[in-house]
């Protein structure tokens, strides 16, 4: 089996009649784990049209399964995004599969910092302190 159909095949479930239950969060929270997870193993080998045409496949079945739950015509669906046409509630965004794991939203939710030049904030606040001395 392709494992873009094999991702694809994975939307729908998670979508499904019986999850309308949850909360658009906890929907969102479940899609970007499953998705990230996925292109973080196959983002040496896909393509940025593969991540594109799997997130547009799960955008269409999120914005299905809203219209569904509430009953709503499609004109509607703006009330639940926050940028532009971009699912949310919450703190909670639809991130998809293009997104990389290591963007800014992303650092807010590891539980420790990362090693590397971004995570020196010392270095920071003294570059800092510097430029005011300098302009003083």
């Amino acid at each position: 089996m392709d494992v873009v159909q094999a991702i694809k095949d994975r939307i729908p479930e998670r979508t499904y009649r019986y999850t309308r239950n949850q909360n658009l969060a906890a929907l969102l929270s479940g899609l970007n784990r499953m998705l990230a997870g996925w292109a973080n193993y196959f983002r040496h080998g896909a393509s940025k049209k593969t991540f594109a045409a799997i997130d547009h496949h799960t955008w269409q079945r999120i914005a299905r399964w809203l219209l569904r739950k509430h009953r709503i015509p499609r004109g509607h669906l703006r009330r639940f995004c926050d940028q532009g046409w971009r699912f949310a509630e919450g703190s909670v965004a639809f991130r998809g599969a293009s997104r990389s794991r290591s963007s800014a939203a992303d650092t807010a939710e590891r539980p420790f910092p990362l090693r590397g030049p971004s995570n020196r904030q010392p270095q920071a606040d003294h570059r800092a302190r510097h430029v005011e001395s300098l302009l003083r």
